[in-house]
């Protein structure tokens, strides 16, 4: 039997502070600016998943308000499932997987993310909170 293609599920949080900023980092392995999140392990429930990478990412500990937003990297199979997400610990700092912890505007967001990770946040943000938004993306522009 030929193995089929299989999907990787993702998690991300949207974190912001009392000034409107949002908590992202620099990944090590790629130098990217992007949201806090990662794969899900297996058999680890969905908001629990975020929270630890969050968590792992940032230094900072989260709880999932409500999902914002699935996105899917049609190149890569890759499915994001995100979050907006409350801090209640922890101080954001540099980590083992990311170069860099930063709280940044959507203003920065929209300038130097790509769009396809940008528009998580927007989403996140703007986005009416009662619908999540369900995307495609390439990698870096939105289908």
């Amino acid at each position: 039997m030929t193995e089929l293609p299989r999907h990787s599920v993702s998690v991300a949080g949207v974190v912001t502070d009392d000034h409107g900023r949002v908590l992202v980092i620099q990944r090590r392995d790629t130098g990217a600016w992007q949201l806090p999140g990662g794969v899900l392990e297996l058999g680890e429930a969905i908001e629990d998943g975020m929270c630890r990478e969050v968590l792992e990412e940032t230094g900072v500990r989260v709880h999932a308000l409500r999902l914002t937003g699935v996105y899917k990297n049609m190149k890569l199979g890759v499915v994001a499932l995100v979050f907006a997400a409350q801090a209640f610990g922890g101080e954001p700092a540099p980590t083992e997987e990311s170069a860099a912890v930063e709280w940044w505007t959507v203003a920065q967001v929209k300038e130097r993310m790509p769009e396809a990770f940008a528009v998580r946040i927007t989403d996140a943000v703007y986005g009416d909170t009662r619908i999540p938004r369900i995307r495609q993306h390439d990698g870096v522009n939105l289908l």
